[in-house]
């Protein structure tokens, strides 16, 4: 089983600037996008809470960049779990062209989204909840290193 999510995008002019290549903003929407998919995909649940009282906030994102994309370019983004700490989750992301030939890296970033509830004084951390925990669980590069012990309450 491989160990990580995957998002295929077809690249598009639109995706790209005046030199040709794709402009770097992109590279963090594709993160976002392979994100939502995951959520849709395996936790549901999950997405429904979102509606109600759950929000996901990203409090950080990166992006290291090692070769061009282009118009044309098919890329696959791969998601996968770095590490969860009781309300935040870090991901992993690697890109690589794969028009044509072996699949190349071309950029690798990371993304930390803290889990939190939404009050009438603003958002609480609140516990990955246990569907998205379990998603994510199959997404660590070893299964046993994503778990670790729940806190009763929220680190200081």
């Amino acid at each position: 089983m491989r160990a990580y999510f995957e998002y295929r995008h077809l690249v598009t002019f639109a995706d790209t600037n005046l030199v040709g290549n794709v402009y770097f903003t992109n590279y963090l929407s594709w993160q976002g996008a392979c994100r939502e998919r995951f959520l849709a995909e395996k936790a549901p649940k999950t997405v429904a809470r979102m509606n109600d009282d759950l929000a996901l906030v990203t409090s950080s994102c990166s992006c290291d960049f090692f070769s061009e994309l282009y118009a044309l370019d098919t890329v696959s983004v791969r998601m996968s779990l770095v590490g969860i700490d009781f309300h935040q989750i870090t991901m992993g992301f690697e890109y690589y062209r794969v028009t044509d030939g072996p699949a190349r890296l071309v950029a690798r970033g990371e993304q930390t989204v803290a889990c939190t509830l939404r009050a009438e004084d603003g958002l609480t951390p609140v516990e990955v909840p246990d569907e998205l925990r379990t998603a994510l669980d199959a997404y660590a590069p070893d299964p046993h290193a994503a778990r670790r012990p729940r806190s009763e309450t929220p680190p200081r």
